[in-house]
């Protein structure tokens, strides 16, 4: 059920960073600092697609990593946004945080599993 859920989670996150990333200034939400929100957006993505997809951990670092430094060059293309490597680095990082955070959660989830199918 994590899992179903995760990858509902992840690839609605990625759409709405998408969305966030390429449409006009004007129509960009904000909640805090863009930094900050930049972290967190790729910090959930990564651990949304971690917990989805923990066995394919280059497709989840490729996909995360990809979409931080793809979506900053596409930034290019836009007539009022720019892109600026601080923010793609600030995107990497929050992801690599997110994915090793799934990781680690899915870990200690399947440690629990075994110890509890050990004490039966």
């Amino acid at each position: 059920m994590t899992q179903k859920i995760s990858i509902a989670v992840g690839w609605l996150t990625l759409a709405f960073v998408v969305f966030a990333t390429l449409s006009p200034i004007a129509d960009r939400p904000t909640i805090a600092g863009p930094h900050l929100e930049h972290f967190a957006a790729f910090a959930l993505m990564g651990l949304a697609f971690g917990l989805a997809y923990p066995s394919r951990i280059l497709f989840v670092v490729t996909l995360v990593v990809g979409a931080a430094v793809g979506l900053e060059m596409l930034q290019l293309l836009t007539p009022d946004r720019h892109a600026r490597a601080a923010d793609a680095f600030v995107k990497t990082l929050g992801g690599i945080s997110g994915i090793s955070m799934g990781q680690l959660a899915w870990f200690l989830l399947r440690l629990k599993f075994a110890r509890s199918d050990q004490s039966i």
